[in-house]
């Protein structure tokens, strides 16, 4: 999902909603939690009357929030959005056995003439016996390129515009507490692929990687995951891990035969023990196992699922066969009603050498933030921060809910 800073929000409750926080063990007792829709209410509404969380066993009570915002990103420069989250229990009993499911998308236009519009879900059913994921994403999208492997400099950059379509399903199964084996199929179709502005008098690397106005994948996705947080939006404690290998076939439409192997892990510890304040960890790392991806399918920069590796970075900054990125984040409390947060984080990507496979370049990146809770049922929260990488690289970046 793409990011935005919020410069104006207009908060809608389109639907009014009351149900248990179901990672709500660390709110402190005795103090109303508020969030912007609270805000939003007040003033709005004079006789506002505060909202409850109470608990509601009802199947298809969902916690829902929309709102339009104008944005600005290092990648879309300024845009219009919006954006609308929602979070809900798909069984009318024992939420206590069930994971919150959540669906999250957003419409917009940016002034690099970018139209973005993804899909995302994450359904979970009865006592999580089948977890759904979904990842959908229609992009017109030119965009910077800098080349591959990690040597690459800042000002090296040019424009790759083309459209993009991304149909990516998956179910997976309980194996047993919190283990999950998943199979899904993979659709990735790029089409009008131009370069714009590109260094006169030599070849680009995607020209001689094997520069092409198309480019398709298709094939299966096999997965094994291990899931112990309540709460995927914003966890309070738990880990998450996952092994995912991904076989692109020429004979399921793909251009060509190759191989991915994704090895992903997090976990969140509550620090103090007891509090609110939480101490996250993320490992992404993702590797080329055989044949040859597509230029724009390579191991890149913030182009995980929600596009969120390498704060410090614009998407796209390093692209090569294979990516290490090690991440750690610090969230801390500000106000005991739990309306503002703040984060302090770090980073370090390393990309594989094109020609060589080394490991020879790391990329480090620091930075800072603060959360505002948006909707304070599902602990969704607007995450912005700012960051520095290396070679002057830096800038603003913005998620609806925790960065991983």
């Amino acid at each position: 999902m793409h990011k935005y800073i919020l410069l104006f929000v207009i908060l809608i409750q389109t639907v009014q909603i009351h149900a248990q926080d179901a990672a709500d063990s660390f709110v402190n007792p005795g103090v109303k939690q508020v969030d912007l829709i609270d805000l939003a209410e007040r003033i709005m509404n004079k006789n506002y009357v505060a909202r409850e969380d109470v608990v509601v066993n009802q199947k298809g009570r969902v916690h829902f929030s929309v709102f339009p915002a104008v944005g600005y990103t290092l990648q879309t420069g300024f845009a219009g959005v919006i954006s609308a989250n929602a979070a809900f229990f798909t069984h009318e009993h024992n939420h206590k056995n069930e994971n919150i499911s959540t669906v999250v998308t957003s419409v917009a236009y940016t002034a690099k003439e970018q139209f973005i519009f993804p899909i995302a879900s994450d359904i979970w059913t009865r006592n999580n016996e089948y977890n759904i994921v979904t990842d959908w994403r229609y992009l017109k999208y030119p965009s910077e390129t800098f080349g591959l492997g990690g040597h690459t400099q800042q000002d090296s950059s040019y424009t790759l515009d083309y459209y993009y379509l991304k149909l990516h399903q998956a179910v997976y199964k309980k194996m047993a507490k919190n283990l999950y084996a998943g199979i899904g199929y993979d659709f990735d179709y790029f089409w009008d692929i131009e370069e714009i502005g590109a260094p006169p008098g030599q070849p680009t690397d995607f020209e001689q990687y094997g520069y092409s106005s198309t480019e398709k994948a298709s094939g299966l996705s096999f997965s094994l995951k291990f899931d112990s947080r309540q709460n995927p939006i914003n966890p309070q404690k738990g880990t998450y891990a996952n092994i995912l290998f991904q076989p692109k076939f020429v004979f399921m439409g793909s251009d060509a035969n190759w191989q991915s192997l994704l090895l992903e892990f997090r976990t969140y510890i509550p620090f103090p023990s007891g509090s609110r304040n939480i101490l996250a960890f993320w490992s992404y790392n993702w590797f080329t196992l055989g044949g040859t991806p597509p230029y724009l399918l390579l191991p890149s920069t913030a182009w995980d699922e929600f596009s969120n590796t390498g704060r410090g970075y614009i998407q796209g900054r390093f692209r090569s066969m294979n990516m290490i990125d090690q991440e750690a984040e610090y969230r801390f409390a500000i106000t005991r009603n739990g309306l503002f947060g703040g984060v302090v984080f770090a980073n370090a990507e390393c990309f594989s050498d094109i020609l060589t496979g080394k490991y020879e370049v790391i990329s480090p990146g620091v930075g800072l933030g603060i959360r505002i809770m948006l909707n304070k049922f599902s602990r969704t929260n607007l995450a912005l921060d700012y960051a520095w990488g290396t070679m002057g690289s830096q800038g603003f970046f913005v998620n609806l809910g925790e960065v991983f």
